[in-house]
């Protein structure tokens, strides 16, 4: 009886265990796409490189890792982003720009707002007399309460303690409700004016904070409006 032969005994095969580095590739290109890209110049890197030897070692596992799919998963979607996000901010570039333009556009016209309530306030206490020209910035300052950072277009290289706008030479030290609700009383002035206490005309205003679109300017009745290039030759500067 004891000599009968016994079957064979077979050893159930493990089954294969999921690459490690297979799904971690797999994990970090999903950051990469469902974060519109934010992450994607930190992870795309690594999780081609994951995917590339995770493929290797379970082609080389003799079946026992298994995760190709997740691989190559985590090598194509890095892969196809580093073409659409170029491509992307390329189209967005533009349109950004334009954005910051017209933001510093709009600030640029609130600053001469600001100033324009500034220079009211102190007629009104001088018997209706403007700052005269050779000393309106430093008026402002001093007996309206105007911040420096408040003479600043953004767009300007100007810096604190330099002016990017100027006064209306025919304005300057007149009586305000003599002038025209439509005469300019400030404007930008070219960055190769004087910086401060500027004074001028029509020759001194320019476009260049704004791309040669326009530029904002300040009327008698303290509205502020940018006017395009084409339409500055309209503008009032003196009374009559």
């Amino acid at each position: 009886m004891n000599d009968i032969p016994q079957p064979p005994t077979f050893v159930a095969a493990a089954p294969p265990k999921t690459s490690r580095l297979a799904l971690t590739s797999f994990i970090m290109s999903l950051l990469c796409l469902f974060t519109c890209g934010v992450l994607w110049p930190i992870l795309f890197i690594p999780a081609i490189l994951c995917g590339i030897v995770a493929l290797v070692k379970i082609s080389g596992s003799s079946g026992t890792l298994k995760g190709r799919w997740m691989a190559v998963t985590g090598i194509v979607i890095p892969a196809v982003l580093t073409v659409i996000i170029p491509l992307q901010l390329a189209i967005l570039m533009p349109a950004l720009s334009k954005t910051k333009m017209i933001a510093q556009r709009v600030v640029c016209g609130t600053n001469l707002k600001g100033l324009g309530t500034a220079m009211i306030v102190y007629a009104h206490h001088n018997d209706q007399m403007l700052p005269p020209a050779d000393t309106w910035c430093d008026v402002l300052i001093s007996e309206a309460d105007v911040s420096p950072k408040s003479f600043i277009c953004p767009s300007s290289d100007a810096v604190e303690g330099q002016s990017s706008y100027a006064i209306n030479r025919s304005a300057a030290g007149q009586r305000l409700s003599d002038l025209p609700a439509d005469m300019i009383l400030l404007f930008e002035v070219s960055s190769g004016h004087r910086r401060w206490n500027h004074s001028g005309g029509p020759e001194s205003l320019t476009t260049e904070y704004h791309l040669g679109e326009g530029c904002n300017v300040l009327f008698a009745d303290g509205s502020v409006q940018f006017v395009p290039a084409n339409q500055l030759h309209t503008l009032r500067w003196t009374p009559d």
